[in-house]
This record gives structure tokens, C-alpha cells and sequence, in this order.
């Protein structure tokens, strides 16, 4: 993204609040800082942080790996355990002052941690909650784990890549975790639109399966 002047960020009045590990989610969130966006990643202090801290095979010291910081640019890391009570009332100051709340979990989750429009708006009505999984928040797969190359299986990828005759082969890149980021970001954005036009936030989904299977239709 090449922004033309650089005193004012496009995004830069927007406040971000992040629960996201790993690929996806911090790849569409890295956007949005890029843009001017505070994006606060919130991490779990009793689990390491986000799992990406320790994926190699570059690092700049111990649990500081590169991947990590090129996928988490220009946002700012904050120290939070959202499965226990206590920490909803700190969770909830930060709410009340973001405009989004974005997260790339599991499908039950957000409602599990409090992450929803539902259990947001009292904090703040106007406040968009974007969710990242891998098969939705509704459905008999809400609850099942996927990651970028299960999907590129699922939808079709495997049998459009390798030579003719030979086994399936799957991308090089994680493009659908890539591909879904950008979902991640545009549904964000898109709901902060629809905040300026009924002054009420609401819960955009976007999954994993969805958009591989999209693309290959």
C-alpha cells in the first residue's frame, strides 16, 4: 500500500483491538496499521503470546521470530488472559474506546471469550466485531479447527496444482490464510461504514472454507 502523503494516514482515527494469532488474522490487521489504524494485539501472557512469537526459521532472539514481526508491523502488544473473569472489566475500558474489535479463532470462541456484538454493545454500541474461522461462528463445523492447507484440500486447490500424473501438490505461500486476511480487513472496514450510516456496530464473519472454496468456483 502506497500511501501519497504522509502527514495523514487514512486510518489513522481508528482504534483496533485484536485477538488473533499466527497467519490470517495479524496478515489483515497488518494492513490496517499500515494504514494509520491503532491496532492493540491483545496476547495471552500464560500461553507464550501469539504462537507465531516461536516460528522459524529466522529469529532475532529467543520467542522473537521474523515472521512474527512481518506480520505484526506497526501495532502494539498487550497482555491479557480473556478466559479469566477478571479480565473482562479491563477488556471492556479498551472497548469502550475502539472502534473494531477483530479476531481469527476458533469458530465457538469469540462467544465463549465475550467477543460478540452482543456481549460488546453495552460497552459500546458503535463497536464492529469482525470474526476470522475456519468454517464460520454457525453451523455442525463452528467448533472444528482448520488452517490454510486443510482448506487448500478441501476446496479443490490440490487437484489444480502438480505436474500431470503426479500426486496433488499445495501452494507454495499460505495463500488462504492471505486471501482471507484482506477478507478480515475489508469486512472491518465495511462495517465501520455501516456504522456512520446507522450509528450501530454489528458482527461481520468471514471464514477460512469460505473463501478458498469461493475462489475455485
Amino acid at each position: 500500500v502506497v500511501v501519497s502523503s504522509p502527514a495523514m494516514l487514512p486510518l489513522e482515527s481508528v482504534r483496533v483491538i485484536a485477538v488473533e494469532q499466527y497467519g490470517a488474522g495479524p496478515f489483515g490487521t497488518m494492513y490496517l496499521a499500515d494504514l494509520g489504524a491503532e491496532v492493540i494485539k491483545i496476547e495471552n501472557p500464560n500461553d507464550g503470546g501469539d504462537m507465531a512469537r516461536s516460528v522459524g526459521p529466522h529469529f532475532f532472539g529467543p520467542h522473537d521470530s521474523l515472521f512474527y514481526h512481518a506480520l505484526n508491523r506497526n501495532k502494539k502488544s498487550f497482555t491479557l488472559d480473556l478466559s479469566r473473569p477478571g479480565s473482562q472489566p479491563l477488556f471492556h475500558e479498551l472497548v469502550e474506546t475502539a472502534d473494531a474489535v477483530c479476531s481469527n479463532l476458533r469458530g465457538d470462541v469469540p462467544e465463549k471469550l465475550g467477543l460478540t456484538y452482543a456481549h460488546l454493545k453495552h460497552c459500546n454500541p458503535q463497536i464492529v466485531c469482525a470474526h476470522l474461522s475456519a468454517y464460520g461462528r454457525e453451523g455442525p463445523r463452528a467448533d472444528w479447527p482448520g488452517y490454510d492447507y486443510l482448506m487448500q484440500a478441501e476446496a479443490g486447490f490440490l487437484s489444480l496444482t502438480g505436474e500431470p500424473g503426479s500426486p496433488p501438490a499445495r501452494f507454495g505461500l499460505s495463500v488462504v490464510d492471505f486471501m482471507t486476511g484482506l477478507g478480515l480487513a475489508y469486512a472491518l472496514l465495511a462495517g465501520l461504514t455501516g456504522v456512520r450510516a446507522s450509528g450501530r456496530g454489528q458482527d461481520m464473519d468471514v471464514s477460512l472454507f469460505d473463501f478458498a472454496l469461493s475462489t475455485t468456483n
